[in-house]
């Protein structure tokens, strides 16, 4: 069959992207899907920084390739062994496909799955095949998804079913932001009721960690951010404190106001900066985890004689420490009984021929979350 992606030709490319337009939105042959594969019609589809670091190179992956990771849709066929998912069933895609047989699978931490990784990687889906043609050309697919596209081929270990009353641009949402951000918090830190959590990195994963630290009933949750008007979010969503990222004494400022620093504190904005100052503001014995995707070449720097002396903990946290298929539902469940209402997240939604567009107010930080819609 035939379908409208965004692609990506070449990496990288440099904004403003209204001008130098590297997503060309072309008609392409799609598959059938394969075996453990569905075939989904896209219903909504939001851009992350995941999506905008392929673009400007920050994150290289192979060319052509179709980008979109965040999303929901509505499954349309079902490759053959396929027997818990049906056509007509919504499902929020996940950008991590699990295996269920590697050793991290088998441990119960699906985000490490080593196939899933190698196939991501490759820019195939996980039977490493692609199902995208351009010219007879094969087209690579981001993170086994590639949803900015009318239709799309993915495995079956990269969807959760989910019930038909949520709206497809708030189920988007879940497969990556919420599921990144709230994970951090309940997953890989395991915030306990009347802990302190700061998270320094406002995007959609950063007030996505704040919606899952008030959550988590957290009595103390610190935001910091560069911008004044992210920080506003952050208080009008629940945080009780918001610091500038800039100020020159912002640590010593949340140290102060924390007495000596917070249970735990949560990098979401994929900065070296960002990580110090979480470091910084983490309390004697208290854990700092990473859940934002710096650049391949950052190093980090820290005095070594703390993590023994102060006994602290540093954790990496990839895609939340989630299990999809437990943790999607799970999350979906809280913003129904109005615990977690990540409506709050989104700025604005479009077609996808304003999709050059919309990575230009992303890439300026003027929206948390956009959404194409389909």
């Amino acid at each position: 069959m035939k379908t409208r992606v965004a692609l990506l030709r070449k990496s990288p490319v440099e904004g403003p992207y209204a001008n130098t337009r590297p997503l060309s939105i072309e008609v392409v042959d799609l598959d059938p899907p394969g075996p453990d594969e569905l075939l989904v019609r896209i219903g909504a589809a939001g851009l992350c920084h995941s999506d905008l670091s392929v673009i400007n190179g920050d994150r290289p992956r192979p060319v052509p390739m179709a980008l979109g990771h965040e999303a929901a849709g509505t499954v349309e066929a079902v490759g053959s062994g396929v027997r818990d998912i049906a056509p007509g069933d919504r499902v929020v895609m996940s950008f991590m496909p699990s295996c269920g047989h590697c050793l991290p699978c088998a441990e119960g931490r699906p985000a490490l799955c080593i196939p899933g990784a190698e196939a991501n990687g490759k820019g195939t889906l996980l039977s490493s095949e692609r199902r995208l043609r351009c010219d007879a050309v094969p087209v690579h697919h981001h993170l086994g998804v590639s949803a900015f596209a009318d239709y799309a081929v993915v495995s079956r270990h990269s969807a959760v079913r989910i019930e038909a009353d949520l709206p497809m641009v708030e189920a988007a949402l879940f497969g990556c932001a919420v599921l990144t951000g709230v994970g951090a918090v309940v997953n890989t830190c395991e915030v306990r009721p009347g802990q302190s959590v700061a998270v320094v990195g406002l995007g959609g994963v950063g007030l996505a960690a704040v919606l899952g630290a008030i959550a988590a009933g957290a009595e103390r949750v610190v935001a910091v951010d560069l911008s004044e008007d992210k920080l506003k979010l952050a208080l009008e969503l629940g945080a009780t404190d918001a610091f500038l990222a800039g100020d020159p004494d912002a640590a010593e400022k949340i140290r102060e106001a924390t007495r000596g620093g917070v249970d735990h504190a949560v990098e979401a904005a994929g900065s070296v900066k960002a990580f110090e100052l979480a470091y910084r503001i983490t309390r004697r014995g208290g854990l700092t985890a990473s859940a934002g995707l710096a650049h391949p070449s950052s190093q980090i720097s820290m005095p070594a004689v703390s993590l023994v002396a102060e006994e602290r903990t540093i954790r990496g946290s990839y895609m939340g420490s989630c299990v999809p298929s437990r943790d999607i539902p799970r999350f979906i469940a809280l913003y129904q009984r109005g615990k977690l209402p990540v409506d709050r997240l989104l700025s604005s939604t479009g077609p996808l021929e304003e999709i050059n567009e919309a990575f230009d107010l992303l890439d300026q930080g003027r929206v948390v979350r956009h959404v194409i819609t389909f």
